[in-house]
């Protein structure tokens, strides 16, 4: 079963940047298409970002041009660049599958004003 580790959160002034780390088990992440997501208190959890196995992209309009998502597939981790960072980007980030895998804990990222 493929476990997926986020890492990388933190407390940051807006403004800011942070990078997120997602390490997977799977051998098979190569061929997936890998998303990031995120949940705010009380919020569903909605997606930010994703990359297919061919390297392409998609982004929430509320992070384009501040968000980048990448992946080295060599090491099978995820990474998402966060820049710009605002307040309403609070949330626990989670990154995920494409059909889904089990859930990881997820990596909480504050951002104070």
């Amino acid at each position: 079963q493929v476990r997926l580790v986020e890492s990388g959160g933190g407390l940051v002034q807006a403004g800011g940047s942070l990078r997120l780390s997602c390490a997977t088990s799977g051998s098979i992440f190569r061929f997936k298409t890998m998303g990031w997501y995120r949940q705010a208190p009380g919020k569903q959890r909605d997606l930010v970002a994703e990359i297919t196995s061919g390297g392409s992209t998609n982004y929430a309009d509320s992070v384009k041009g501040r968000f980048t998502i990448s992946r080295d597939n060599s090491k099978n981790t995820l990474y998402l660049q966060m820049d710009n960072l605002k307040p309403e980007d609070t949330a626990v980030y989670y990154c995920n599958a494409k059909p889904s895998w089990p859930w990881g804990q997820g990596t909480q990222v504050t951002v104070s004003s």
